[in-house]
């Protein structure tokens, strides 16, 4: 499809409270959350936000940007209808949530579907909450898919109602793409440990991860390398005092073999 797709979904980072108290989170414990909205063409975040872990995820509709025609996909956490239809939908813009099992709703019209794609429903519908209805006033489309390896139905839900079900279904299954990318940067950047306690500390060791993944990414693209960003950043890491030419490095598989085995310390873990 030629509509940019993102993906909406925050990761939380534990922090001792004792010694960051300004890191509200819970009574005994405190914590940083991640707010990211990713382009799920290239897995680049395009808007990021850090804050306390005591802010709830369905605030940053408020702050994070909209595109027009663009296609924003999130978990059912982030399920607040009056923010749905004034941040998205009035902006001629479109969201794949999933729905809630208590969702109050009437079936204003069935259509056809193919169930051996595991497609089981595809209806229109409106609200019938008493307050629901007032703050989407609009009609909604609920696609149930069936997932054959388990046998698990999803319910998605959405304003978007010329994409075939089956799309609406593969775009919600690409939203797991951000978690990729906040294992990535958990695991691969080490931000879980802290040089410093303070709020502008935690926030610039984080940011220095984010730069840092946007800058592999990017060289690998221009490079047109092949191998996974893992094995970019780590060949990076293994050859940094060396005089060679990045694209060099990745000439053969053998040469990189031989850096995994390489005693230096890699650059991510200084």
């Amino acid at each position: 499809m030629d509509n940019m797709v993102y993906a909406l979904d925050s990761t939380t980072i534990v922090l001792c409270l004792s010694m960051f108290p300004w890191a509200k989170f819970r009574k005994a414990k405190g914590a940083v959350k991640m707010h990211t909205l990713l382009d799920l063409r290239g897995s680049i975040p395009i808007y990021i936000d850090i804050t306390t872990g005591s802010v709830h995820d369905v605030n940053i509709l408020d702050t994070m940007p909209i595109e027009p025609g663009s296609y924003y996909i999130m978990d059912k956490g982030y399920t607040d209808f009056n923010r749905l239809y004034q941040k998205i939908t009035t902006q001629n813009a479109f969201f794949v949530t999933r729905a809630k099992d208590n969702l109050r709703h009437t079936v204003v019209e069935n259509f056809e579907v193919d169930k051996n794609a595991g497609i089981l429903e595809d209806k229109l519908i409106s609200l019938d909450g008493f307050y629901t209805s007032k703050k989407y006033p609009q009609m909604l489309r609920i696609v149930t898919y069936e997932d054959f390896s388990d046998g698990t139905l999803y319910h998605f839900m959405t304003n978007d109602f010329t994409l075939e079900a089956i799309t609406i279904a593969e775009l919600y299954r690409d939203r797991w793409k951000i978690e990729l990318f906040f294992k990535w940067i958990k695991g691969h950047l080490k931000i879980k440990a802290f040089y410093g306690t303070s709020e502008n500390a935690v926030k610039c060791q984080i940011w220095i991860a984010i730069c840092t993944y946007l800058i592999a990414a990017i060289a690998k693209k221009k490079l047109e390398l092949q191998v996974s960003l893992y094995t970019f950043t780590q060949t990076l890491g293994l050859t940094l005092f060396e005089k060679t030419n990045i694209k060099e490095l990745f000439c053969g598989k053998k040469y990189i073999n031989n850096l995994s085995n390489n005693p230096i310390l890699p650059l991510w873990e200084i």
